[in-house]
């Protein structure tokens, strides 16, 4: 069972991977941080199982019993105005069938001025995108393997185009209770668009990643490792505003290495009381500090911090992200225990 299942991810990653190299995607609102324990732990987790029902949305896998009866919702205001949010409830029908999840990721572009060719004005305009997914996992046999589905229910909405697309996501979790030791693999947005904008058939954003993490055996903290974008090779492009020009007026452009591509792809995260009523996390996400940083100039670009706390049956949850000096943003979560 193990086997066919490693198979069967293989080899639709690997048809998939072949058709997205090098080519743009659509509805790029589907990899962004699901909550705000994501995104203080630097916006890609794989490998929280426990509580967080809104981890189910990136990683189905991760899909478990103590997620029964637990609703969340978080908001962010986002970049440039930008908002968006996230909903998600499970439900155990009983032990044998395990636990479903259902989720919703909805974004709100804001109003736009809109202008005609000749530049008369033609009125305002909006622009928002939903997902809504349900969600299964199960074990492999009686093996320490979870593997977990989402199916995506995708529509897009910007001016007077609209799209609708469906998609699945694809969880492999490995548990080593002993250790304390989690690892998983997630392949996420395998699918196709069903009606589009302007006649122009678009790939959606696959995305790759895997991820570690363990409890630390003395100290009551989890630290977590993610590998992002495995799909892709090479992540890193020169930015063109670090182009440095000599005396002789000759440019050279920005050189990245292969240690530099790497670090690109690499998260980091760690969670002090992860199992409490109250947490403190902090994350660095290499490449968004690379990719926004200001030359010369300190502004702590990739930096997330954040925090929780449990009251009664509710879980108030904050994280303050670090994008640039000018924009910043703000995830608000709040999960509550509807048993």
């Amino acid at each position: 069972m193990f086997k066919k299942t490693v198979t069967l991810l293989y080899l639709l990653v690997s048809v998939v991977t072949m058709a997205q190299i090098g080519g743009e995607s659509t509805y790029q609102f589907l990899n962004l941080v699901s909550s705000p324990r994501q995104a203080a732990l630097g916006g890609k987790v794989l490998t929280n199982i426990d509580y967080d029902v809104t981890q189910a949305l990136f990683n189905p896998a991760t899909i478990n019993v103590e997620m029964d009866n637990q609703l969340a919702l978080n908001y962010s205001s986002y970049l440039g105005g930008i908002s968006y949010g996230t909903a998600s409830y499970a439900y155990t029908l009983d032990r044998r069938t395990q636990t479903f999840h259902a989720g919703i990721t909805y974004i709100n572009y804001g109003s736009f001025d809109g202008y005609d060719e000749n530049g008369n004005s033609t009125g305002t305009f909006t622009g928002n995108e939903a997902a809504l997914s349900v969600g299964y996992a199960l074990q492999l046999g009686y093996s320490d393997f979870y593997f977990g589905t989402n199916l995506k229910f995708i529509t897009s909405a910007l001016e007077q185009y609209n799209s609708f697309g469906v998609a699945v996501d694809l969880g492999l979790v490995y548990i080593n209770e002993d250790l304390d030791f989690h690892a998983a693999l997630v392949v996420r947005n395998l699918g196709t668009q069903i009606t589009t904008y302007a006649g122009l058939n678009e790939s959606l954003p696959l995305e790759i990643d895997f991820g570690i993490s363990q409890r630390l055996e003395n100290v009551p903290i989890r630290w977590h490792l993610t590998i992002e974008n495995l799909q892709q090779w090479p992540l890193a492009v020169s930015n063109p505003a670090r182009v440095t020009t000599d005396l002789s007026g000759n440019q050279t452009e920005e050189k990245i290495g292969f240690l530099g591509k790497m670090i690109r792809r690499t998260i980091i995260g760690a969670e002090l009381f992860p199992e409490g009523g109250f947490n403190i996390r902090l994350g660095y996400n290499f490449r968004r500090a690379e990719e926004l940083r200001i030359v010369d100039q300190r502004n702590f670009s990739g930096l997330s911090a954040g925090f929780s706390i449990k009251m009664k049956k509710m879980r108030f949850s904050y994280t303050h992200a670090k994008y640039t000096s000018a924009a910043n943003s703000n995830f608000f979560g709040l999960q509550i225990d509807l048993q």
